[in-house]
């Protein structure tokens, strides 16, 4: 028997998962200085990057753990086509010419990222995705090791371990999350279509998959290059965030933090990105200030550095064991309402406000 949830009313989605949202976008837009909205644009950028890894890691069944090299591919291209000529003379004397007069503004620099990203992707993912398994995992952890290498290695283009400064600050509230509705839609659009479905199909069961005509290797290749695209826009998201960039950036602990908010928000779910990225983002935040010491009644407890990790290390754990399937499981509330007109259309039916009135009545009784 179906429950009745208040959540089933259109009027109730449009208010939880737009207006709410959208009011809190309009107050950071107003403060762009505020640190609140710092954490509001992280929380952005993480979006695009879970919501990418969640369609390799979710719905095609593979595992990947090499997100931060897409990231880091992502944001140097996009570094190179828009800081200012005479930054790259300084620190990138050997890119060529036309590249070094060359700077055009943020959302093609994005693109170019993304494109170099899924083109590294396709390149690498002949190899790769014949793997299963941990051995998959493993893999993608040494495209980590081996990006790192070639930016640290390569100073005339990348400025060695020194990193690059002076990037455009140009990862607004409007850029970024333009950004996480246009890779939400598409990503949505794809896992929605025949091509997600037979996803779903191969990571469900290869065989039969394979026995219905779907081509598992050239599948999983172009699943690995959709989400590496997405992936180099986070990054070049995030360089223009931080304005400067350096390998660091982008090593292990960056894709152990993707893979973690996958987890808990529900890699099965592309709406499970969105709490992902706001619980890994938010909580830290709160739990900082424990680690300068606290007391409690009579107790006095000391400064305990790392104190925060381990508690989110704690609830990380519980969350797997009473709820495996992360936050949202595999369900897409939050995009099945973003996009569908019935949402945008409710306040102007009267049969919305009707089943909104009869769904409080069975809540009350």
């Amino acid at each position: 028997m179906k429950k009745n949830r208040i959540t089933d009313s259109n009027l109730i989605r449009l208010v939880i998962f737009v207006i709410v949202p959208l009011a809190v976008l309009c107050s950071c837009a107003a403060k762009p200085k505020s640190y609140f909205t710092g954490i509001v644009i992280t929380i952005g950028i993480y979006i695009v990057l879970a919501a990418s890894l969640n369609l390799i890691n979710g719905f095609s069944g593979m595992f990947s753990m090499g997100h931060a090299a897409f990231m880091a591919i992502g944001a140097y291209i996009s570094a190179f086509f828009t800081l200012a000529p005479q930054v790259k003379e300084n620190m990138c004397p050997g890119l060529p010419d036309w590249l070094i007069s060359l700077q055009i503004p943020l959302l093609p620099g994005l693109i170019i990222g993304g494109a170099a990203a899924s083109l590294i992707a396709l390149i690498v993912g002949f190899p790769v995705v014949r793997t299963k398994g941990h051995y998959l995992s493993v893999v993608t952890l040494a495209l980590i090791v081996v990006v790192r290498a070639v930016i640290d290695n390569q100073g005339d283009i990348t400025h060695g371990s020194r990193g690059l400064t002076g990037l455009p600050a140009r990862s607004t509230i409007l850029t970024v999350y333009i950004a996480v509705v246009v890779t939400m839609f598409v990503l949505y659009r794809v896992t929605h279509s025949d091509y997600g479905r037979g996803l779903i199909a191969m990571r469900d069961d290869p065989v039969a998959a394979q026995t219905l005509g779907i081509n598992l290797v050239r599948k999983k290749i172009s699943c690995f290059a959709i989400s590496a695209f997405f992936a180099g826009i986070g990054g070049g998201l995030w360089g223009h965030y931080l304005t400067t960039i350096s390998a660091s950036n982008f090593y292990f602990s960056k894709s152990f933090d993707i893979v973690e908010m996958s987890i808990i928000g529900g890699m099965f779910s592309l709406s499970g990105a969105i709490p992902g990225a706001m619980f890994y983002t938010i909580i830290p935040e709160f739990l900082a200030p424990l680690e300068s010491g606290f007391s409690l009644g009579s107790l006095k407890l000391p400064t305990m550095f790392g104190l925060s990790n381990i508690i989110m290390a704690v609830l990380l754990i519980l969350l797997i064991i009473f709820r495996g399937q992360g936050i949202m499981g595999n369900s897409e509330i939050i995009l099945d309402t973003w996009f569908s007109k019935d949402t945008y259309l409710a306040p102007f039916r009267k049969e919305e406000y009707q089943r909104l009135a009869a769904l409080i009545r069975r809540r009350s009784s």
